[in-house]
């Protein structure tokens, strides 16, 4: 309604001074013509774009760890979604719900992709405000680790899903915890504990993890809700070291810990980048997804605030807040 009427009054100003200009044989001015297109290329800057890997063998198992079965691009399933049976994967809520604002830009990585930064590919990490990498299952390769390490130091946003110990889904010997902490131990970049945090090799059946209280943190208070906590679900938790970062922040512990110890959200900070990085797969799922998959609704459970948490950390990682 605003545009319509903002622009109806500049296209009789450009009619006119078109007729004008053909009545006296003056040219009509340029930036007449070229206003209406300004507001466009605004709107346009203003997405996030958010890249979700799948090349990591996230779907391996009973895992379906992607928002949509249309790969790279979700809206070919379909353009305008409105639950998360729109697109099928078991993250197909949380991309559903970034789409549905029209602030975000989503594309998946396909399978059997290397992960780049710099190339000039249409799917590299240059192209991106936020990577988000939900339990990978194969591990980084060198170029690759250095290409995740170098986007986030130049500023982009970095999302990482852990899940336990021994969740190795594809029998390869690599499971989420030690590709996750080889990342952060073996990389070119910075392999002296960058992010300032490592995943315990643990197995934890349960816990309903709490937020700690800060009303001024953007991912506990941000656009998508208020954070009270999470549930986990066979996953684990993590180590944080101030010391090496003292940026790094635990924003959700296990029962009974606090401090450097059993943190299952965390956030941190790395040259100009962001990272976060969570301790189960279990609350990000939604319980839809590929058949032939053991899917449960973790999204929606109510012993945690998961969507809020998976969104506003999304968004403060991509710049939004």
């Amino acid at each position: 309604m605003t545009h319509r009427h903002s622009t109806r009054p500049k296209t009789a100003l450009a009619a006119a001074a078109l007729l004008a200009a053909t009545l006296t044989g003056l040219s009509a001015p340029a930036s007449t013509a070229a206003t209406p297109a300004a507001p466009v290329a605004a709107v346009a800057a203003a997405q996030h774009r958010v890249l979700f890997d799948n090349s990591k063998a996230e779907t391996a198992g009973n895992a379906d760890w992607i928002i949509s079965a249309a790969i790279p691009d979700p809206l070919v399933q379909n353009a305008n979604p409105t639950t998360e049976k729109s697109w099928t994967g078991a993250l197909s809520a949380w991309g559903v719900a970034l789409q549905k604002t029209g602030a975000y830009s989503l594309k998946t990585l396909p399978s059997g992709s290397t992960i780049s930064y710099g190339t000039g590919a249409a799917l590299d990490l240059a192209n991106f405000d936020t990577f988000v990498i939900p339990e990978p299952n194969i591990r980084f390769s060198t170029a690759e680790k250095t290409a995740i390490m170098t986007f986030v130091q130049n500023g982009g946003g970095l999302f990482l899903i852990s899940d336990h110990n021994a969740s190795d889904r594809n029998n390869d010997g690599w499971d989420s915890p030690k590709i996750i902490n080889d990342l952060l131990t073996t990389n070119s970049v910075d392999p002296t504990d960058p992010f300032g945090f490592s995943v315990d090799v643990l197995n934890i059946s349960t816990d309903n993890p709490r937020a700690i209280t800060d009303a001024s943190n953007p991912v506990l208070h941000g656009s998508f809700g208020a954070v009270t906590g999470s549930i986990l679900r066979s996953g684990t938790t993590f180590t944080l070291k101030p010391a090496d970062n003292p940026a790094v922040k635990g924003l959700l512990y296990r029962t009974g810990y606090s401090g450097n110890t059993g943190a299952f959200f965390v956030t941190s900070t790395f040259g100009s980048g962001r990272v976060a990085i969570w301790g189960d797969s279990s609350p990000a799922d939604d319980g839809t997804g590929q058949s032939g998959n053991t899917l449960f609704n973790g999204w929606d459970d109510p012993a945690g605030t998961n969507a809020a948490l998976a969104l506003n950390a999304t968004a403060w990682l991509s710049g939004a807040s």
